[in-house]
């Protein structure tokens, strides 16, 4: 029933299990029939990049996190919804965020999670800063109008 699942958010500096994760929302579950997963790693930007350093507001991540997963939990028929973003200091290779969608059917479970991540990746409040691999200050990363216009699309999806 679409809304009844509650999403698990988690913010944390610690790096995660993606398979682990998977198998703690579905283990002794039958009526999954669909786990759709993204998982973000961090790009060393052809070699410039030494870590990318993720900072965030305690408690205001996680509430517009929960607030999005939420939104998606009611617009899809979801069995289980995990989101997990990291912050700190990230190095090129590592995970930066995992969402997983899993559902009765599979359409259902990857729109819940390109939803996600078209917010995420424009709504959440995190904040990006760029240490760069020459030893330089890099710069905060500027949020992109493509990942914008991503979101953009389900709003009028929902109307």
């Amino acid at each position: 029933m679409a809304g009844a699942v509650v999403p698990a958010i988690r913010i944390q500096r610690e790096d995660f299990d993606v398979a682990a994760e998977i198998a703690g929302l579905t283990k002794g579950r039958t009526d999954i029939g669909a786990v759709v997963t993204f998982s973000g790693l961090c790009r060393d930007e052809q070699g410039a990049l030494s870590a990318l350093e993720l900072e965030h507001y305690p408690g205001m991540a996680e509430a517009e996190i929960g607030r999005i997963a939420a939104e998606a939990a009611g617009r899809w028929p979801l069995q289980g919804l995990t989101v997990i973003h990291r912050h700190g200091k990230i190095a090129p290779g590592d995970n930066i965020v995992l969402v997983v969608a899993a559902s009765s059917h599979r359409q259902a479970a990857f729109e819940a999670a390109n939803f996600l991540m078209d917010y995420l990746k424009s709504r959440a409040p995190f904040w990006k800063k760029e240490h760069r691999a020459d030893g330089s200050q890099g710069g905060w990363v500027e949020a992109k109008e493509a990942d914008d216009q991503a979101a953009e699309r389900w709003k009028k999806q929902g109307e």
